[in-house]
């Protein structure tokens, strides 16, 4: 778990690369960005950047899995969020002043082992995030998803199997679901106070 201080440095970072990208056109160096980054950034964790206007979702990219630093994590996937998320277009250097920026660190995906039926009462509303997998298809939801838009367990699992491009039942059918969980550290407003958000 991440402390206040380094939830606030995470968002800070995400932000901060999206600027610097954003008005050099190029990937940053961490070291030039002036954040002070504590040891856990040195560590490989998952994490997702979501950035949302005026409430709305605006880019939402991340790395499901441990494979790099955070601090590489947060960076990459804050770019990423902000210029190639294939659902909008990308980000314009005036638009980041009325987006806010929320970073969610990632706990290791683990294989929910139950039959089909059982599923539902595995998957804790506000707590877990889940990955569906079937063959080449993948898809996943933070587990902000879930309470944000009222969804209950069935609903959360359906709603997966369609983001990796499965027919909603794909759960019951066979499909292995993976569920993790995300510390969300967010900003208040755009530019303003970053606060830990909890369900």
């Amino acid at each position: 778990m991440l402390t206040e201080t380094e939830g606030r440095a995470a968002v800070k970072l995400a932000r901060k690369t999206i600027e610097s990208f954003l008005s050099g056109g190029e990937f940053p160096k961490s070291q030039d960005l002036g954040i002070d980054l504590s040891p856990v950034f040195g560590e490989n964790r998952g994490v997702f950047v979501t950035l949302t206007e005026e409430g709305l979702l605006r880019g939402c990219i991340g790395h499901p899995y441990p494979d790099s630093t955070l601090k590489e994590a947060i960076m990459d996937s804050a770019i990423s969020a902000a210029t190639s998320d294939p659902r909008f277009p990308p980000v314009e250097e005036e638009e980041l002043k009325n987006i806010v920026v929320e970073v969610t660190i990632l706990t290791q995906p683990e294989k929910i082992n139950a039959a089909p039926e059982d599923l539902p009462d595995k998957v804790v509303i506000g707590k877990h995030g889940l990955i569906v997998k079937q063959g080449y298809y993948q898809g996943l939801l933070l587990p902000q998803v879930a309470p944000e838009n009222n969804m209950d367990s069935i609903d959360f699992l359906s709603h997966t199997c369609m983001k990796a491009g499965l027919s909603p039942d794909a759960w019951v059918k066979g499909a292995e679901v993976y569920c993790f969980e995300g510390q969300i550290f967010k900003e208040k407003e755009p530019e303003g106070e970053v606060i830990e958000e909890k369900f």
